[in-house]
């Protein structure tokens, strides 16, 4: 990923791209997610088999845990305690996602500030997130 002359990260790409299609280089390294982790220290994570590397999907087989013949579930999210075996870094202070480009399909629909965002948070001490969500 590289900055432009403007110092913007292009997003998207294809014929119809935007300024909307580009972000302020400094707004990925302020992003509140990359210093939460919380979500991923929070619930269990659901998903379709498909999506599994075994299954022609992209989530590496290391991290997957068969649940059922349909359904596999992130590896360490299904303690009382959970944490996703993914998360790197520390809840609330510095946190990723290892797999972020390869992550199941609950992850990539999960809301930034939504109100389950805010329920991790507030499991983990930390302030909700306002203004991301309309």
């Amino acid at each position: 990923m590289q900055a432009n002359a403007l110092g913007l990260i292009q997003l998207s790409t294809g014929p119809a791209r935007t300024m909307a299609a580009f972000t302020p280089v400094n707004a990925m390294s302020t992003h509140p997610c990359l210093s939460c982790g919380a979500c991923c220290a929070s619930f269990r994570v659901d998903f379709s088999v498909y999506e599994s590397e075994d299954m022609g999907g992209c989530v590496p087989q290391g991290l997957v845990v068969e649940v059922t013949g349909h359904i596999a579930r992130m590896r360490g999210t299904d303690y009382a305690r959970p944490r996703c075996a993914a998360l790197t870094g520390q809840v609330g202070q510095r946190a990723a996602c290892g797999i972020y480009e390869w992550r199941p399909s609950p992850c990539r629909e999960f809301e930034a500030g939504g109100a389950a965002c805010n329920r991790a948070r507030q499991r983990h001490g930390l302030a909700p997130l306002e203004g991301l969500v309309p």
